[in-house]
């Protein structure tokens, strides 16, 4: 009759402890139209492209190779991803036996008689039966935590590429916007010159006319230290990503770039398994979903097997050098009944995580689409205004040079249409590189918003 209540006991607590052994399976997540307006069944993505072919510019790899190598913060992440192999060896080696030697030994004297001399040399072995998963899921925890560690450093690799690759483009741009600038400056100081040779030699130019000229001279001038300024803190932020101490970078033009024709975005499914960022959160979940089941393996006994043996010299019978063999072995088994309600506590708390875990990891799913659209968005608009700003530099461009031959030929002309003329093609000029530029940091915040960065 009791072996058939234990062995009732025993199926019951089996079956009720089933639930701890269950794996993490990702839940129900819909990615349908989180790139907006982007519909595709095409499985590839510019972000599992390798950046070598994303960044074709030579120099532009080269930075990038050295910040990967000398990268502090990528460095540190992959001293995370050492700790974290470690703490996963400890979690599998709970699993084995435990064992502790333990030597010892004594010299005792009775009323000043022969000393007598005892020793033992035992070797004590534990080992705790995982009967209900409570090792088996710290095990897979720590397993998670390992990929979360791991997509941490993908995701530094990622924004230290996408860093290096703004950085550059930015210096393109301010080297384009200086040198046309300094067109311009040369430009403005012609028509200021041209001025003052007419008020010297006519009437129909004024002292108004030629200050205007001037202070347009001026102004052109004045921008010029402000984007050298510009150069200067971009060239020490790259420097800084390539951690090394604040020096001039060399680099290519910004005309001869060259970007991926074609922007695939792949199916949206996949920015779960490409975004390192959005798996190192389902990992987040995956690690409180095996909390959850530790604490309900807590309300279940603890078996634990211990073992001795020891070679010693002490006995009731004499026993003398050498020693014989002493050896003892125990079961143990402890079942929580009242502990101050701290394993229901447990049990709630890693719940309230799991379901913190999990509104987390859908919200970078959505932050992830998010900048997919916006990267899109943005190359889309920089292409078209650049389109039609090389029309209108080039139509700029022609009125210049007829407002320009009208002031030398015409005595009646406004010299405002000239300073005018001017200022308006300046303007066009670093609005169409600052568009170009815009398309090239679209395609470096797509890349990135894809998940890049791990080839």
């Amino acid at each position: 009759m009791r072996k058939t209540i234990y062995i009732a006991l025993a199926c019951t607590l089996m079956l009720s402890s089933c639930g701890t052994y269950k794996k993490y399976h990702r839940p129900e997540v819909n990615t349908e139209g989180i790139y907006r307006d982007v519909t595709t069944t095409d499985t590839t993505t510019l972000g599992s492209t390798p950046w070598r072919e994303v960044f074709t510019d030579p120099l532009l790899q080269a930075l990038i190779d050295k910040a990967l190598n000398n990268n502090v913060d990528l460095l540190t992440a992959a001293l995370s991803v050492k700790q974290a192999k470690d703490m996963l060896t400890v979690a599998k080696l709970a699993f084995v036996p435990g064992f502790v030697f333990a030597p010892n030994g004594t010299i005792s004297s009775w009323d000043k008689g022969k000393a007598s001399q005892v020793y033992s040399l035992p070797v004590e072995a534990s080992w705790t039966v995982d009967l209900f998963g409570s090792l088996l899921n710290a095990k897979r925890g720590q397993q998670a935590v390992l990929i979360q560690a791991q997509d941490y450093q993908r995701a530094v690799r990622s924004s230290i590429i996408s860093g290096v690759a703004n950085c550059y483009y930015t210096l393109l741009m301010l080297d384009k916007q200086l040198e046309i600038t300094l067109g311009t400056e040369k430009l403005t100081q012609q028509t200021y010159d041209m001025m003052l040779q007419q008020k010297k030699y006519s009437v129909g130019v004024d002292e108004s006319a030629v200050q205007s000229a001037r202070a347009n001279n001026l102004a052109v001038q004045a921008s010029i230290p402000e984007l050298k300024r510009q150069i200067r803190e971009t060239e020490n932020a790259l420097s800084l990503l390539l951690a090394e101490a604040p020096q001039a970078i060399q680099r290519g033009k910004l005309e001869a770039q060259s970007l991926p024709e074609k922007l695939s975005t792949g199916v949206g499914i996949q920015v779960l398994g490409n975004r390192p960022d959005v798996h190192a959160k389902e990992m987040a979940l995956a690690k409180c979903f095996y909390d959850v089941n530790r604490a309900r393996s807590s309300f279940y006994p603890s078996i634990t097997i211990t073992g001795r043996a020891a070679w010693t010299n002490s006995g009731g019978m004499g026993i003398v050098n050498p020693g014989k063999l002493l050896a003892t072995a125990v079961g143990s088994l402890v079942q929580p009944i009242f502990q101050h309600g701290q394993l229901v506590a447990q049990l709630r708390v890693a719940k309230s995580q799991q379901e913190a875990a999990y509104l987390a990891w859908q919200q970078s799913v959505l932050n992830a689409g998010s900048e997919v659209s916006n990267a899109l968005a943005l190359y889309e608009t920089s292409e078209k205004r650049s389109q039609l700003e090389a029309e209108q530099v080039a139509a700029l461009e022609s009125n210049v040079d007829v407002a320009q031959k009208l002031f030398k030929t015409s005595a009646n002309y406004n010299y405002l249409n000239v300073i005018s003329a001017q200022s308006s093609l300046l303007q066009a000029q670093l609005s169409k590189v600052a568009d170009d530029f815009k398309k090239m940091q679209a395609v470096v915040n797509l890349y990135y918003a894809l998940g890049g960065g791990s080839n």
